[in-house]
């Protein structure tokens, strides 16, 4: 199964402010690209875009899969995203949590499975915690793995490494190699740590 993403002259503007404009690439399964560039340089509007969580002003975003054009409904399934913007229930216990964002996807997914996901960056011992006890760094491990509950080829990572130390740092490169086997990834960061997941796709603010 092939999988592609093409933008096509991608703008965005922001009360008469231009954001992003006349960003063109194609990126192909299997692999990681990384998006570029300083604080304020459009990072995370870029992901966005990708992400169809914000329609671009000027041109367009276009998924193919097996050279068939995906609706937005199909591109929805087909990405997992993850950003500091995120919020996950405090309340809730991480397996509780993970729960959550499966049920709103639809998915029958069962508790070993998502106990497995817990187990790939350490924290199937406080699947029955809950997350308000938890540090900045295992929040941030959790956040990962909502985006992975539903199997996604599309994988979007916001600055993913934020508030992880080198072990945190270390899980999150072991899910990334597993996603480029066949699937893509796409990295914002300024953070040097993650410069080395693929080749820039594109650098801004440069």
């Amino acid at each position: 199964m092939s999988w592609q993403i093409v933008l096509r002259r991608v703008g965005k503007v922001y009360d008469e402010r231009p954001v992003l404009w006349d960003i063109s690439a194609k990126v192909t399964a299997p692999g990681a690209w990384t998006i570029l560039g300083p604080n304020g340089s459009g990072k995370s509007t870029l992901l966005k875009l990708i992400a169809g969580l914000l329609t671009p002003t000027d041109g367009e975003v276009v998924y193919l899969h097996n050279g068939e054009r995906l609706t937005a409904q199909q591109r929805r399934q087909a990405v997992g995203m993850v950003a500091p913007d995120m919020a996950l229930y405090r309340p809730l216990t991480a397996l509780e949590n993970l729960r959550f964002f499966a049920r709103a996807r639809g998915l029958p997914v069962q508790d070993n499975d998502l106990l497995s996901l817990l187990e790939q960056v350490q924290l199937r011992a406080q699947a029955h915690d809950p997350i308000a006890t938890f540090s900045t760094g295992m929040v941030q491990r959790l956040k990962v793995l909502t985006a992975l509950v539903h199997r996604p080829p599309v994988l979007l990572l916001d600055e993913p490494g934020s508030n992880l130390d080198e072990a945190g740092m270390g899980f999150v490169r072991h899910i990334i190699r597993e996603q480029m086997k066949d699937g893509i990834v796409i990295v914002a960061t300024n953070d040097t740590r993650e410069m080395d997941y693929g080749e820039p796709l594109i650098r801004l603010g440069a």
